[in-house]
């Protein structure tokens, strides 16, 4: 499911925007494209040391959406910049082979927030 163009643009460093939403109150974090790993599944592996407000949300509403960006990569229209939104669900592990992965290389994560994409856009 995911593009080859979103994969081109986490090559790049940027910045990835995660939120999530609860009681109808949207709450926004920021992690960098070098922080996001993906499965073999296409699963987003990110390390958590904060997030508290996203995985308080995401408890009672699991949907999250990602915008993300690289002025390095081709965009739509033909010129520099792509851009992508992506939908998901989020939950965050704690424990199994996905966690110790991402300890091995983020010792300082806590959790790890795991998004299943339900669906991509090229937004620019």
């Amino acid at each position: 499911m995911l593009d080859k163009k979103l994969l081109d643009i986490l090559a790049h460093e940027g910045v990835v925007a995660i939120v999530s939403c609860r009681e109808n109150e949207p709450h926004v974090v920021n992690t960098w494209h070098s922080y996001v790993n993906i499965t073999e599944d296409d699963r987003l592996l990110i390390p958590a040391g904060g997030m508290t407000s996203i995985e308080k949300d995401t408890s009672a509403n699991n949907k999250v959406l990602l915008a993300l960006g690289s002025n390095q990569v081709e965009g739509s229209g033909g010129s520099m910049g792509a851009g992508f939104r992506l939908e998901g669900t989020a939950r965050f592990l704690t424990s199994g082979p996905d966690f110790e992965k991402m300890v091995a290389q983020f010792p300082w994560l806590s959790r790890v927030l795991e998004v299943t994409v339900t669906s991509l856009k090229e937004t620019m």
